[in-house]
């Protein structure tokens, strides 16, 4: 009998919508070069200006606020070495500090790391044992050193903890420094609306919104000072250079609708699929934590670490079941290092070792859930076993 298979590592990325492979689909024959003047490329650029539209409605900005970028990363990328420039360029002293926290992507903490390479000061906020950034360390900082940028995640890809993202903007300001938030994770699944938030840049990802992979956005406020990463052409109002991705856009375009039709409802569902498995594996399995701010968490993320099991053994054994999910960021998954978000909210290294991602989607249904509570007392039962017995890891 063929094993049930169950996707759980929504957060790593998401199936195509069926109307997202719809609209690319009939796209498919708009090959003109949306930067060419004849009809072909008006075509082409027709198409990719709707779907900027879609990306501003949706997030409450103006469309020529919006870049398309290759994906989430490029864009925070952008926003960080943009930053350096600035600072490079207009000699402005307070673009020398930069504040991000410890449990971001590591697409930021990466970019970081050169820029302190390069001569830019870069100061780590801490995170409290259910993910929140430590609002009085920005505070302090942000007073005694001068400042230019505050870049902070609205939600955090691996436990789920969302931030208090229109708190540290408006502290950022206050201070005369400009605010960054990586809304990969958020946008799509929670309402964002970057007017509320006050924020200057945001990231986006097509791929986390049942979107295809290879397409993100950077929204930047209108009048905000904007250095390109990729040069050598006018494409994006010379913000991003490169023939357009029309294809790539236009799936954006439509799963950005589709999300402006679903989020809401989809949103509840998951919480209720989220609290259930919870119970359930509470009632079930001893001696396990779960990880991540129990209220102010991302609707589908349920992050969790058990005693006397390995993440990664979990993962395989429950592969293995015809079930997929994830031990942290996909991006850091070809390393055996324990989570750097959870080590960074003060979890043991053995506890961080023995965690699992659990990232439900729209497509998961109760009977998904109901598999997993069926399969997972078996397969950490079975580890642990392993692991007591002689000859086995202690």
């Amino acid at each position: 009998m063929a094993k049930r298979q169950v996707y759980l590592d929504n957060n790593a990325t998401t199936p195509i919508h069926p109307q997202v492979k719809k609209a690319m689909q009939e796209a498919m024959g708009l090959f003109g070069n949306p930067s060419s003047l004849h009809g072909f490329g008006r075509q082409a650029r027709k198409s990719v200006e709707e779907a900027r539209e879609k990306v501003a409605w949706f997030i409450d900005a103006a469309p020529d606020e919006i870049v398309f970028t290759g994906s989430g990363s490029e864009a925070n990328n952008t926003v960080l070495s943009m930053f350096a420039c600035r600072s490079e360029q207009s000699g402005n002293k307070n673009a020398r500090e930069i504040i991000t926290s410890s449990i971001e992507h590591p697409c930021i903490l990466d970019s970081s790391k050169c820029l302190e390479d390069r001569g830019m000061g870069v100061s780590y906020l801490s995170a409290d044992r259910l993910g929140k950034v430590n609002i009085g360390e920005l505070k302090k900082i942000i007073k005694e050193k001068r400042v230019g940028l505050v870049s902070v995640m609205l939600a955090n890809n691996e436990i789920g903890t969302i931030q208090d993202i229109k708190q540290i903007a408006r502290i950022a300001h206050e201070h005369g420094a400009l605010f960054h938030t990586d809304a990969v994770q958020a946008v799509g699944k929670i309402p964002v609306n970057v007017r509320e938030l006050d924020v200057d840049f945001l990231t986006l990802s097509a791929h986390k919104i049942y979107g295809p992979k290879g397409i993100g956005a950077l929204y930047v406020k209108k009048g905000i000072y904007f250095c390109p990463l990729i040069r050598g052409g006018h494409q994006e109002r010379g913000r991003r250079a490169g023939t357009e991705n029309t294809l790539g856009i236009i799936g954006l375009g439509k799963a950005i609708e589709m999300r402006s039709r679903e989020m809401k409802e989809e949103e509840q569902r998951l919480l209720d699929l989220k609290s259930k498995l919870k119970t359930g594996i509470e009632k079930n399995i001893s001696h396990v934590y779960f990880n991540g701010h129990p209220l102010d968490c991302l609707p589908g993320t349920l992050n969790l670490s058990f005693d006397g099991a390995e993440g990664e053994a979990i993962l395989l054994y429950l592969d293995l079941e015809g079930i997929a999910v994830s031990t942290g960021s996909a991006c850091a998954s070809v390393s055996l290092d324990p989570s750097h978000v959870l080590l960074a909210i003060g979890m043991s290294m053995e506890h961080a070792h023995g965690s699992i991602r659990i990232s439900l989607g729209r497509e998961n249904t109760i009977k998904d859930v109901q598999y997993v509570l069926d399969v997972l007392p078996g397969v950490i039962n079975r580890i642990r076993t392993m692991s007591t017995e002689p000859g086995g890891e202690q």
